[in-house]
């Protein structure tokens, strides 16, 4: 695949580019944001960048992070609050950073020209960052605030998708005061669907919080499950198929999306469970990443299609993975676009692009020029 690259604009900063790593974060997939830092810092062309490795605490405080990537791995790391707190200005333009310690004098760090916000899950991926870095004038990679907001919200990602005519599966809702008012309504409504179903959190990813209900009178636990990570709970019914990801790049210009070959989660033993969040970054043994995944070149088409439409039906900008089912009967069915993928070294995302003649360090460089390009503001 040819990957059209843009020209050098003369018009960015001849020095050094500086861009701050954000990660960790207040989520349930703070140590997923560790893990996936890791990965850039080692793979950002420091000929080229200026790299400001940014942690925020489980607590939500934001502190200057050392540049050691060994120190983010393994997938169980934390970000520590032992070095200073970091303050953001906010304004219309880049304003310096600020790192403030208790009883000695702010540290004025400088602006930053890009952000690469790499956190995970709830006040990161879901537009709350997003918005901050607005209001601070500041460039980021990714999606900005409603497509970030969007495409955290299961539930309001499938009203968009199925608005701009894109084939989902059947699901139900349960929102926080239907499930302490009238509970027997919604277990009926999810008794609508044909068992088995996925019962997931709303507004969470990494499968925090999913489980696989087989029988009906194990909903209502796995529900309460979920409300451990979001009060807002999504009810899939299980598709027969395989699993399909595509990978998105948004194009230079008026360039429309970029989408990758399309790859497969293949699990060594089915019958044994899901795609959860050990077998995604714990204990990856049982599963293989098929890529390209086998299919037909008109299901390769169809996939790679919707992928670049479901990127601009939720108006992402910047990089999405967009997760499918292949059914037993040969449709093709989103499930979700993930706003912010999983994008360690090893990840699927990532790994797309590989196959797709685009590497790690690339793709690295690759999002920070695609942010430099975007004007601030409304656009």
């Amino acid at each position: 695949m040819d990957i059209q690259r843009p020209a050098h604009d003369p018009a960015l900063p001849s020095r050094k580019v500086r861009v701050a790593v954000v990660f960790g974060g207040r989520s349930g997939e703070h140590s997923v944001s560790c893990a996936t830092a890791a990965g850039v810092l080692r793979a950002m062309d420091r000929d080229r960048y200026e790299v400001v490795p940014v942690g925020i605490t489980r607590e939500g405080r934001w502190v200057l992070a050392p540049d050691e990537p060994e120190l983010l791995e393994g997938g169980r790391a934390e970000v520590s609050a032992s070095n200073g707190q970091l303050l953001v200005p906010l304004g219309s333009s880049p304003a310096p950073l600020v790192v403030s310690e208790s009883g000695q004098v702010p540290q004025e760090l400088g602006a930053v020209d890009v952000v690469l916000p790499l956190l995970h899950g709830p006040y990161g991926e879901d537009g709350t960052l997003q918005g901050l870095l607005e209001m601070a004038g500041t460039r980021y990679a990714g999606s900005g605030v409603l497509a970030s907001a969007v495409g955290m919200d299961k539930h309001y990602m499938k009203i968009v998708l199925a608005g701009h005519g894109l084939p989902i599966g059947p699901y139900t809702v349960i929102t926080p005061r239907s499930w302490r008012t009238d509970p027997a309504a919604a277990l009926d409504a999810v008794a609508s669907l044909e068992m088995p179903v996925f019962v997931k959190p709303s507004r969470a990813g990494s499968s925090l919080g999913v489980t696989k209900v087989e029988r009906p009178e194990d909903v209502e636990a796995a529900v309460v499950a979920a409300q451990q990570h979001d009060p807002k709970v999504i009810v899939e019914a299980a598709v027969s198929g395989r699993e399909i990801e595509c990978a998105v790049l948004e194009g230079h210009g008026d360039d429309p999306p970029r989408a990758s070959v399309p790859g497969e989660v293949v699990l060594d033993n089915p019958d044994s469970g899901f795609y959860d969040y050990d077998t995604k970054y714990l204990d990856t043994a049982p599963l293989t990443m098929s890529i390209p995944a086998d299919l037909p070149e008109a299901v390769t088409d169809r996939v790679r299609d919707l992928a670049g439409r479901a990127f601009d039906a939720l108006g992402c900008e910047g990089l999405a993975r967009v997760d499918f089912f292949y059914t037993d009967s040969g449709d093709v069915v989103v499930n979700e676009v993930n706003t912010m993928p999983g994008f360690t070294p090893y990840s699927m995302y990532p790994a797309l692009w590989q196959a797709s003649g685009l590497s790690y360090p690339e793709l690295v460089d690759e999002l920070v020029q695609l942010a430099l390009e975007r004007p601030d503001g409304l656009r």
